[in-house]
């Protein structure tokens, strides 16, 4: 219904010249299912509902006045056409598309198989930077344009100076404010204050400082990002493993390594430190560098792609249902192991596997 009503809302805006029209022009947008871990399908959804939204009234309504909708359904309909037809509504919708357009280049990010945390760290510091600036400045744009598109869509607006009236309770209990003060104090400022809050948590100075750290270990563009004060300053987050070693000693090893990597083209065209680990065992260059390679190894066991983990919850959703609810923890952690890995899992041959398990143990069967 929602597409039938946008393609005839075109047709009529086309006919009468109000629509461009043209190659890649028009193109057909419906409403997104937001993901419970990607806050990225949220802000693709709530944009899509934000362009939709008559289109969204209209098929409510018609499902409301149809004599041949269910009772229950038109009921449903009718409490959804109160809803989204609400200052409140409107405002948290407005509100909440400027937050996530904020959050999103980190969000996209993150989300990255080759994760570059030097340019995740800019767009955390960067979206630090925003989220403090709308606090600050941006209440009378949002509020202006909130009741810009209330106008527009025939949404009552509420008078800032009026007093608010909570839903659901008697004035009388209800607390004596303004709509000023519930829009702006207790909504506007309090999402945006948890929003700081939660990126200063999950990004602290010390996080922060280490992931910086680590960036200078990448080999990507010829080892563009090194950085051997970085790698001295990194080294000093693990004292157990480098605190007998001194700063000049780790300096000068670094510098010797970086050369040694800068002009030996087997170690140009590599995208990680993954990469770069196991290309230094394969060549005996961890001999020499023992410490930059104890490094890399400390490195690769922090957690700072937050995409492989949601990767992997998702792929536990599929090895253990309903119907292998039982699995015990190894089992479930081989499975998950062979349904993440399955690119590198696809590389062996089934032979192989065949030959394996046939050895491991005298069986009745001969597989092979």
């Amino acid at each position: 219904m929602v597409r039938d009503s946008q393609t005839r809302k075109l047709a009529e805006a086309i006919a009468a010249n109000e629509q461009e029209t043209g190659q890649g022009l028009n193109q057909e947008m419906s409403l997104k299912r937001p993901g419970d871990t990607c806050w990225v399908s949220y802000y693709g959804a709530l944009l899509n509902f934000e362009h939709l939204f008559s289109t969204i009234i209209n098929v409510l309504e018609r499902i409301e006045d149809d004599p041949t909708t269910e009772p229950k359904t038109a009921s449903h309909a009718w409490r959804m056409l109160i809803t989204i037809q609400d200052f409140r509504f409107v405002f948290i919708l407005k509100l909440m598309i400027e937050v996530l357009a904020i959050t999103n280049e980190l969000s996209l990010a993150l989300q990255r198989r080759d994760q570059d945390i030097v340019n995740a760290m800019k767009l955390v510091r960067v979206g630090k930077t925003r989220l403090q600036e709308m606090r600050d400045r941006g209440w009378e744009s949002l509020l202006e344009d909130v009741i810009l598109f209330c106008t527009k869509e025939s949404v009552h607006v509420l008078g800032m100076d009026d007093e608010y009236v909570l839903p659901g309770r008697s004035r009388r209990k209800a607390p004596q404010i303004t709509n000023l003060h519930h829009y702006q104090v207790e909504l506007y400022y309090s999402v945006l204050d948890m929003q700081l809050q939660e990126l200063n948590n999950r990004f602290d100075e010390v996080n922060t400082r280490l992931l910086t750290c680590m960036a200078s270990l990448s080999p990507e563009n010829e080892f563009a990002a090194f950085d051997r004060e970085k790698l001295v300053s990194l080294t000093r987050f693990y004292p157990t493993e480098f605190g007998h070693l001194s700063d000049s000693f780790l300096l000068r090893d670094f510098e010797n390594y970086y050369h040694s990597m800068k002009n030996d083209e087997l170690f140009h065209g590599l995208k990680g430190i993954d990469e770069l680990c196991q290309l230094m065992v394969k060549t005996k260059v961890n001999l020499s560098y023992p410490w930059v390679h104890l490094l890399l190894k400390v490195v690769l066991t922090l957690p700072v792609a937050t995409a492989s983990v949601e990767r992997a919850f998702s792929a536990l959703s599929y090895i253990k249902n309903k119907l292998r609810n039982r699995l015990g923890d190894q089992f479930v952690n081989d499975c998950l192991v062979g349904y993440i890995e399955r690119d590198l899992l696809n590389t062996v041959d089934t032979e192989c596997i065949l030959e394996y398990f046939q050895n491991m143990k005298t069986r009745r069967g001969n597989l092979l």
